[in-house]
């Protein structure tokens, strides 16, 4: 399985190619940045990731896009940057008919460092010691894309992982219709 992992930005956007094998050796096929800071219209640098990350998977076909999700930095408005840049490269993902799953960016330093408040400087120190490389990009968006494949890795290779992501995914709720139902159908001596 090939998964592409993917820490988006509209200025800097990290990718990374994570190889998992049929002994679930672990290999790193490529690990960089998209550099967009150059391109001062939004919409063109929209327009360049998209070419991009679509180049990237004809290139690779990868199996899967491990996609980090948008949180509240400095501004609302950065947020919602970042969001377009997110949804421009799950666009490109689903032009070629590859699933995608987002992870919060707590989830990918508590698999990658244990600790869900990790700085980015940990998770690329701890990423370089389990997966035993020496490249020290020059941006820390290509780890922080690697750590996302990585907990792609993780969730849906331990059944643990697979244990934990059930804990966490929303419950479903009842309708108010059928708990009032419930209620009364359970308390006949409440009711006047």
């Amino acid at each position: 399985m090939l998964i592409l992992g993917i820490d988006p930005g509209s200025q800097i956007l990290g990718y990374s190619l994570l190889r998992v094998s049929e002994a679930s050796d672990l290999t790193i096929e490529e690990m960089d940045v998209l550099y967009l800071k150059r391109t001062p219209d939004f919409d063109e640098r929209i327009k360049q990731i998209f070419h991009s990350v679509n180049d990237i998977i004809a290139a690779n076909r990868p199996d899967h896009l491990a996609i980090e999700a948008p949180f509240l930095g400095k501004s609302a408005q950065s947020m919602l940057k970042l969001g377009r840049a997110q949804g421009i490269a799950i666009a490109a993902a689903l032009a070629h008919d590859i699933p995608y799953t987002e992870y919060e960016p707590s989830l990918i330093k508590q698999t990658v460092t244990g600790n869900g408040n990790a700085s980015k400087e940990q998770v690329a120190d701890l990423l370089r010691s389990i997966l035993r490389f020496d490249q020290h990009p020059h941006y820390l968006d290509a780890t922080d894309a690697l750590a996302v494949a990585y907990t792609h890795y993780a969730q849906t290779s331990s059944p643990l992982s697979t244990a934990n992501l059930r804990l966490h995914s929303p419950k479903k709720h009842k309708s108010s219709k059928k708990q009032w139902s419930d209620f009364v159908n359970s308390n006949p001596d409440r009711l006047a």
